[in-house]
C-alpha cells in the first residue's frame, strides 16, 4: 500500500465552504467508490526553520489558506482504477467538479506519493 498526500490552496474566503463540500459531498462520494481517506486537515500555520548567523531560527506563516488530505491505495493499478471511477464519473463531471473549480486554485495542487517506513503507524 502507499499514500497520497494532497495539498490545495483554497481561494480567499472559501475555506469554510470548501471544508463543508469535502465533508458532506466529496469524501462520502469518494468513499462510496472505494477511496480510503486517512485524514483531512486545515493548515493552521507553516513553520520553516533556517540558520541565520549560525543560529537556528523559526519563521511562521499563518496566512497560507491550505487544505491537506491523505488517501491510501493498495497499488498503482488500484489508484488508476479509483481515479477513473471517481473523476470520470458523471456525478463528478456534472455536479462535483464544477463546485471544486470555484473553491480551489487547481494550479496549486500538489500530490505526494508516499510509502510508509517500517515503524509508521499508517500502513
Amino acid at each position: 500500500a502507499f499514500f497520497e498526500l494532497r495539498t490545495y490552496k483554497i481561494l480567499p474566503g472559501k475555506m469554510n465552504e470548501w471544508v463543508e463540500l469535502m465533508e458532506k459531498v466529496i469524501l462520502p462520494f469518494q468513499a462510496s467508490k472505494g477511496m480510503v481517506v486517512h485524514g483531512s486537515f486545515v493548515e493552521k500555520s507553516f513553520d520553516q526553520f533556517s540558520l541565520k548567523n549560525g543560529l537556528r531560527e523559526m519563521n511562521r506563516d499563518e496566512g497560507r489558506n491550505n487544505y491537506i488530505w491523505i488517501r491510501r491505495f493498495e497499488s498503482e493499478q488500484h489508484k488508476v482504477k479509483l481515479y477513473k471511477d471517481v473523476y470520470e464519473s458523471k456525478e463528478w463531471i456534472d455536479q462535483i467538479g464544477p463546485k471544486v473549480a470555484n473553491l480551489i486554485d487547481r494550479n496549486s495542487i500538489q500530490i505526494y506519493n508516499l510509502s510508509s517506513t517500517e515503524i509508521s503507524v499508517m500502513k
